[in-house]
């Protein structure tokens, strides 16, 4: 005679993702008794079907403690793990003010366009985005993966880890060139890699926010369904000598805010090449700490003070992209204090310029309305944010400039006096040109 199945719903906080959800229904799971298991981080509970002895909430804190998961069956015996307490406020705003601080010292000098992400950055700017990725709680689920790995391949030491972290490699830049070759069919306009971009800022505002605990956002998910990623969320369904790489690759498809936004970027940039690079710098940055959990038989992910950083650090990704996308499109103050240099020609208004990887020189003109005018750029060694100037409210398309050359744009200033902005193609570096009677 069959033993009558019972139902157990408990609350549980430190919970914001489907990473989490699948950790969670994944161990819980392993333990006596236990039929089905079905978590959700926007509700904060986990549904749990057993067999004779009911769930300890003890025994699921202990075996959790780690993840800084915490159960009850009171909601009001909940601890706050994994958001922000009262007492974390003054730590956390320093961090945020030292954050903000290295953010505009890093913009003033120009730094940053090696870091930021979106689909024009440089792919070698997704290797420290995928660092931050590979010690976050969105990581959590991957490394729980390479955990068991180092403890169920023990006998192999550290063969069956770095095979899972090749595997990545290698995968993620077979499906990021993929990606690329999809996106190629679709030559997006500089107004569609704006609208992209600002979209997958908010999805990294999103993620940072419930990294931090902000209960508001921790419904929201975008995510494959939970029965295509529970066939490759366990180690435990593979086995074989080769399946170590395998299972490696397939952690593309895993839940995990970071992935999806590189995964955007990567078909934003409309290259096979340049979506396997982008891919690939990301699953690189993830090899470290990944690497790190396999060697020291400990998971690092999922850490409540790495996890804020990590959070904190979204949010100033997100309000810089979206501070550059503003760039683009004309909306926020304009700035501009270098002295001009315009010469007159019989009609025509010629303004001078130098580009090089720190910036525009001088990045501030004067000129007629109505009037014609020739902008000569001399490149004296441009970066890749730099080597191109889009101005949308005076002409269309771009200024593609080569270092050592001068390039040349000719075109008509409005009829409407005011302040125009120009900026290098990625938004982040900007100048005005200032349109008068």
């Amino acid at each position: 005679m069959s033993k009558k199945v019972k139902s157990l719903t408990l609350n549980v906080s430190g919970t914001h993702c489907r990473s989490c959800e699948l950790i969670i229904e994944n161990e819980v799971k392993k333990l006596p008794g236990i039929k089905t298991v079905a978590a959700s981080s926007a509700n904060g509970t986990v549904k749990i079907e057993y067999q004779k002895n009911k769930p300890n909430t003890e025994t699921l804190n202990t075996l959790f403690k780690e993840n800084n998961y915490v159960f009850s069956e009171n909601d009001n015996n909940l601890s706050s793990t994994g958001e922000l307490k009262k007492g974390d406020l003054f730590s956390s705003v320093f961090i945020v003010a030292l954050l903000l601080l290295i953010f505009f010292f890093i913009q003033k000098t120009g730094l940053f366009a090696s870091f930021n992400v979106s689909s024009t950055s440089f792919p070698a700017a997704f290797f420290p985005f995928g660092l931050l990725a590979g010690f976050s709680t969105c990581a959590a689920l991957v490394g729980g993966l390479v955990l068991s790995l180092s403890q169920s391949w023990s006998k192999y030491k550290l063969v069956p880890v770095v095979s899972f972290n090749l595997g990545r490699l290698v995968f993620f830049a077979l499906f990021g060139a993929l990606l690329g070759y999809f996106g190629s069919f679709f030559r997006l306009s500089i107004t569609a890699n704006i609208i992209i971009t600002l979209a997958v800022s908010l999805l990294m505002l999103v993620l940072g926010l419930q990294m931090l605990g902000v209960k508001a956002f921790q419904k929201f998910s975008l995510t494959l369904p939970k029965s295509f990623t529970n066939k490759f969320s366990s180690a435990d369904k593979f086995q074989g000598k080769y399946l170590p790489f395998i299972l490696g690759g397939l952690t593309f498809f895993l839940p995990c805010g970071f992935t999806l936004t590189t995964q955007s970027l990567a078909l934003a940039s409309g290259s096979p090449q340049t979506g396997a690079l982008i891919m690939a710098f990301f699953a690189l940055g993830t090899f470290i700490p990944l690497f790190l959990i396999g060697l020291t038989g400990t998971k690092i992910t999922g850490n409540k003070t790495v996890s804020q950083i990590a959070g904190l650090l979204l949010l100033v990704f997100a309000l810089f992209n979206f501070k550059n996308q503003f760039n683009l499109i004309d909306i926020g103050p304009v700035s501009g204090s270098q002295k001009n240099t315009v010469t007159s020609t019989g009609e025509v208004t010629v303004i001078k310029m130098t580009a090089s990887a720190s910036g525009y020189s001088p990045n501030s003109f004067k000129i007629k309305a109505g009037q014609k005018v020739r902008w000569e750029i001399t490149d004296t060694g441009t970066s890749g944010c730099t080597n191109a100037i889009i101005a949308r409210s005076l002409f269309q398309g771009q200024i593609a400039l080569v270092p050592g050359t001068t390039s040349v744009k000719e075109f008509t200033a409005p009829t409407t006096p005011g302040t125009y902005r120009f900026s290098c193609w990625m938004g982040m570096i900007t100048g005005t040109i200032e349109v008068i009677n």
